[in-house]
């Protein structure tokens, strides 16, 4: 059932049972967030996110896996988004308890788009462009790469047209370098994605072979 992407979905309890717990969990998410217009900001992302899902669903389906990861990546950013991704209960819990200086909530969903992203980017490579081989795990790390490029030159369009508020949403917190070390965490989680799969599949080939 994880795997196949041929179910109906009027047979598929479990992408059924996602959208139920996302569409509740991002309602009471909406309720009273920390900042609303840098909340409308970053709901922006899992809008778009759903709705090329939704309209292109007869053309491709991904498998329940693909769906999950994206799922639990969208829970993830809808929590930074109520709270901002420099005021999350996460954070205080850090400066509270290791007197961190700064709020590390944006370096984990950073790292948490290439770990959950890279593997539905390697299925809708491999199944739509029939990427096999070595590449089939490269090219999905470097779409992720591409990608958190793109989202941080839009963070910068961002804090030009929105004043204060597009700085909070850039997030920079004083570290000039923020920017490259987000995309790097983006790679990171990609590699590691890309790399635990490349040994799973490596493994199972391997016992076909005994």
């Amino acid at each position: 059932m994880l795997t196949n992407p041929e179910r109906p979905f009027s047979r598929n309890w479990l992408l059924h049972l996602m959208i139920f717990v996302f569409a509740v969990y991002w309602g009471f998410m909406a309720i009273s967030p920390t900042d609303r217009i840098q909340w409308l900001m970053e709901s922006i992302l899992p809008v778009i996110v759903v709705l090329v899902l939704t309209f292109t669903y007869k053309v491709f389906r991904f498998s329940n896996v693909s769906y999950l990861f994206m799922f639990i990546f969208l829970c993830l950013h809808t929590y930074g988004a109520h709270y901002t991704y420099q005021g999350t209960p996460f954070d205080m819990w850090l400066k509270a308890s290791f007197y961190t200086q700064r709020s590390y909530y944006d370096r984990v969903i950073h790292f948490a788009f290439g770990l959950f992203w890279s593997y539905p980017f390697r299925e809708l490579l491999t199944r739509a462009a029939a990427l096999r081989g070595f590449w089939s795990f490269v090219i999905p790390a470097a779409v992720v790469f591409s990608c958190s490029a793109c989202f941080e030159i839009i963070e910068m369009g961002a804090a030009f047209v929105a004043g204060q508020h597009g700085e909070e949403y850039v997030g920079l917190q004083g570290d000039v370098f923020d920017t490259q070390k987000d995309m790097g965490l983006g790679l990171a989680g990609a590699v590691i994605s890309m790399g635990m799969l490349a040994l799973i599949l490596w493994r199972k080939e391997m016992k076909k072979r005994q």
